[in-house]
């Protein structure tokens, strides 16, 4: 025997030994288990088994979480999610890669097995990574939630060993791998650390009982065009004044009109419908020093989901009580070519490609999901693009998309996807660079992988105000509607607007 031909033995060796004293443990275990006495748990784990054949079991659970909004909807998107992913790897990926003998039959009595036995690989096991995973994930979002779980989980997984379908280390492993797979989902779905953002409390709102005193503008195209929200309203707030929408005179204007021509005193103003809505609304309250009720009937409501505001019910407790807190609403001031305009926004304002790719990542989002909707538009918006220059800094700079927040979005160096706080006083600032090589392909590459924030091609700030300037007039966007063009833009806080949210801690 040569020396190489000892050397690849001796290197084999400690590999088999460790092998066989995982196997070794495996008829152990599974030994152990074949000798429990039958009990009266036996059927309910073989029927525990098979509700999960498919993924079923956390389908079903993803469905009852999902009828609750906030957190336990986010839990079961993250789940279903991370239960699919979990079940790619390892049912297309592993099992095809590893091949490993079920347990015998003979191991167990004929009460505790499966039939049909499964005839796929038995390593890993999938039942356990997608309960894994799936635990894992609501766990992220609400660890109240996933404690419920966890016994139901560790159940699911257990079965498997019980009803001999699979050896103690494809349950473990299995576990391993999905639980990798729902950590991973942070990467390119930040974890929210609370439902609503924090926000300088107000102890002297208005109280409405009732709505007595409030005035709402209602806008029943938004959102859902078979839902009118209107007479949901009124029950719910039956003193107060309600105002549909003219698509003719413009939220602002109507809102400006009505409080003119109002008998009754307004204590403060309501809206009704989409982000575009709110902006406008919020202009109007803040230039009248009125406090806002957002009642959130768009489509996404990304400033009511941030506020922590999710249906009519928290705007009739919050303005009963008079809870609300005040949060920083900033403006655009710019030149639409006969003098200087201010347009409020309250999520977010974008130059060059980012209107675009809104639009198509809005569409495309209730299908695909938020990450792989917006990355899908970047890549068509970024293909048929043309840089825009912006002079940042004093300097003079080509770039593909220009953003800028109402306050700080999270997660840092990714795509931004929520606030975490409204008192900041500072606005957040993007953009992707077009003066490097290929930085179209760049910035698409680094966004797969959620690593565009390590890219050269990224740039990010907060700042108190902006200064842009261009050499020509370019389209801008607030709030993902295009309304204007202009060639010089200051963007800057407007001021502090106080808007109703209910307390939680009330709750407790």
């Amino acid at each position: 025997m040569t020396n190489e031909t000892s050397n690849h033995i001796s290197i084999r060796e400690p590999k088999r030994r460790k092998f066989f004293r995982v196997g070794r443990i495996d008829r152990a275990v599974t030994g152990a288990v074949a000798r429990l006495p039958a009990s009266v748990a036996d059927p309910g784990l073989i029927r525990l088994s098979r509700s999960a054949d498919f993924s079923m079991l956390w389908l079903f659970l993803a469905a009852l979480l999902g009828s609750r909004k906030g957190t336990p909807r986010r839990a079961a998107l993250r789940g279903v999610i991370s239960v699919a992913g979990a079940s790619f790897t390892v049912n297309v990926v592993l099992k095809t890669v590893i091949a490993r003998r079920r347990p015998a039959a003979e191991l167990l009595p004929p009460h505790r097995r499966l039939v049909p036995a499964p005839t796929s690989s038995s390593f890993p096991s999938g039942h356990s990574a997608a309960a894994a995973a799936f635990l894992t994930a609501v766990a992220l979002e609400s660890p109240r939630t996933a404690t419920a779980l966890a016994p139901l989980a560790t159940t699911v997984a257990y079965s498997r060993l019980h009803t001999g379908v699979h050896w103690g280390s494809d349950v473990v492993a299995g576990a391993a791998v999905g639980s990798a797979v729902a950590l991973a989902t942070r990467r390119w779905w930040p974890v929210r650390i609370a439902d609503d953002a924090r926000a300088w409390t107000v102890s002297n709102a208005p109280v409405l009982v009732h709505g007595k005193g409030l005035l709402v503008l209602v806008n029943p195209a938004a959102g859902d065009p078979s839902y009118d929200p209107t007479s949901d309203i009124a029950h719910d707030l039956p003193a107060a004044a309600i105002v549909r929408a003219d698509p003719g005179i413009g939220a602002a204007r109507q809102l400006e009109r009505t409080l003119a021509e109002c008998a009754e005193p307004v204590l403060a103003l309501g809206v009704a419908g989409g982000d575009g809505t709110v902006a406008a609304a919020a202009a109007v309250a803040l230039r009248h020093h009125l406090p806002l009720a957002v009642i959130p009937t768009g489509t996404l409501n990304h400033f009511a989901r941030d506020l922590g505001v999710y249906d009519l019910r928290d705007i009739a407790d919050a303005t009963g009580t008079g809870e609300a807190v005040a949060v920083e609403i900033a403006h655009v001031e710019h030149d639409d070519g006969t003098g200087m305009r201010t347009a409020p926004f309250i999520n977010t304002a974008s130059l060059g490609v980012y209107p675009d790719l809104v639009r198509l990542r809005d569409r495309w989002q209730p299908r695909w999901g938020k990450w792989p909707a917006f990355a899908a538009a970047l890549v068509v918006t970024l293909r048929r693009a043309q840089p825009i220059e912006i002079r940042l800094d004093n300097d003079w700079r080509r770039v593909w998309l220009l953003f800028i927040g109402n306050g700080p979005y999270r997660p840092h160096g990714a795509v931004p996807a929520f606030r975490e706080r409204f008192d900041t006083g500072l606005l957040d600032v993007r953009w992707l660079r077009a003066d490097l090589p290929w930085s179209r392909t760049r910035a698409v590459a680094a966004l797969l992988p959620a690593a565009v924030g390590h890219s050269k091609v990224y740039g990010e700030r907060e700042l108190p105000e902006l200064l842009v300037h261009l050499p020509a007039r370019e389209p801008f966007a607030t709030d993902g509607e295009v309304i204007g063009s202009a060639h010089r833009l200051h963007f800057r806080t407007a001021g502090r607007l106080t808007v109703y949210r209910p307390d939680e801690s009330n709750n407790l």
